[in-house]
């Protein structure tokens, strides 16, 4: 498609890049926002999505990595290319979390009401970031004969040029939109600290395996050899985030 967004004199902007940028920004103004609606302060939110932001790019770089060492081990240089596409989400979700319990727990933020208030900003940033992914050509599916198949031909893409693909960044895009779309609606009727949170893992968990099936790019290590380390992280969070959801239910409370 078109990696390079555009260039001015000898600065290129990638559009990778860009949509992250654009994702994270529209992700904490949303934050920001949902924090003024509950009484929450929104400087401690702003403050806490900064270190979010580092620390979900840090993590998510470093488990492609280490999932992928074969593409790096000749040119560790090749690390720190985050344009040349290469984040896996569940990386940089591990890595946000336990930033952000850290952060939370020394801002004296309430835990429950500020995973809901995250939560959707999450989803939404992750919509606008696969858009990203689909400029750049990475995430990219198999090969496929349905009639919305896309074919790159961009030779700087990241994606095989020239053969028709299912557009799984595109899937996931649509997929998070539509997840943040009723998390929002959502929070403004849950009446349960965490359920919001919690029933992002879940959509999330459930959407990215399924589209995990239709990936084409490298994938890692397989779990029992019938997973990606995606979709098992992905079942394991769906299924924990169900078990969460039922307690909610029943207790009316998040656990502390």
């Amino acid at each position: 498609m078109h990696p390079v967004l555009f260039k001015l004199g000898n600065i290129t902007i990638y559009s990778y890049g860009f949509m992250i940028a654009l994702g994270f920004f529209l992700g904490i103004v949303l934050a920001m926002q949902e924090a003024r609606r509950v009484g929450e302060n929104p400087e401690k939110i702003m403050d806490l999505c900064f270190y979010i932001l580092v620390a979900a790019i840090v993590g998510s770089r470093l488990f492609y990595v280490v999932t992928a060492w074969e593409k790096f081990a000749a040119n560790p240089i090749d690390i720190v290319k985050l344009w040349q596409g290469g984040l896996v989400f569940y990386g940089g979700f591990i890595g946000a979390v336990v930033t952000a319990a850290a952060y939370i727990k020394l801002a004296k933020l309430p835990l429950g009401k500020t995973a809901d208030i995250l939560a959707p900003a999450l989803a939404l940033g992750q919509a606008i970031g696969r858009m990203g992914c689909f400029l750049a050509g990475c995430c990219y599916g198999r090969t496929t004969d349905v009639f919305w198949s896309v074919t790159f031909t961009d030779q700087n893409c990241l994606a095989p040029v020239g053969s028709p693909l299912h557009p799984t960044q595109l899937y996931s895009a649509l997929t998070n939109f539509t997840i943040f779309v009723v998390l929002f609606v959502f929070s403004r009727h849950n009446q349960i600290t965490g359920r919001v949170f919690w029933t992002y893992v879940l959509l999330y968990g459930l959407t990215r395996s399924i589209i995990e099936t239709l990936r084409g790019d490298f994938r890692g290590a397989e779990v029992f050899g019938l997973l990606s380390i995606s979709q098992a992280l992905g079942l394991l969070g769906a299924t924990v985030a169900l078990v969460m959801l039922v307690r909610l239910s029943r207790s009316g409370v998040v656990p502390k």
